[in-house]
């Protein structure tokens, strides 16, 4: 069985592009997921998961999902391979979405969201504000 749940934050607005053969919608965006413990410094860290969702869905999700957006993703994981412009082979790993629940209103985080990152202030670092995920 390949069956993954998981919920988190977009860490960018979705993609939305159409396959070139057959105008199928297709959007791509990344999902951050806190982990349920904290490091050694006691930081709360997170995984950063990319999402692959097709047809009416993905066209929903690039509507009303964008950055800092809460969502549930259910759906597979897959593995795929393909060969760069330098002939090295390269592997995918993503999460195939078949469900997306938007989670909050548009751009909205959830209390447990704003908590679970709360752990991440204090530790200074120069960020221009374009590459803060959330």
């Amino acid at each position: 069985m390949n069956k993954v749940i998981l919920i988190g934050n977009l860490t960018k607005d979705p993609e939305l592009r159409y396959t070139p053969a057959n105008g199928v919608a297709v959007a791509t965006f990344t999902l951050a997921v806190s982990r349920p413990f904290t490091n050694q410094q006691g930081e709360q860290e997170a995984d950063f998961i990319p999402v692959v969702v097709w047809r009416k869905q993905a066209e929903n999700c690039a509507n009303y999902l964008n950055k800092g957006s809460q969502a549930a993703v259910e759906g597979r994981l897959q593995v795929r391979t393909y060969e760069d412009r330098e002939g090295q082979r390269r592997w995918i790993t993503e999460v195939v979405a078949n469900n997306v629940q938007f989670l909050g209103k548009k751009g909205e985080q959830s209390p447990e969201s704003k908590e679970s990152f709360e752990g991440l202030k204090g530790n200074e670092v120069s960020v221009a504000e374009d590459d803060v995920p959330f």
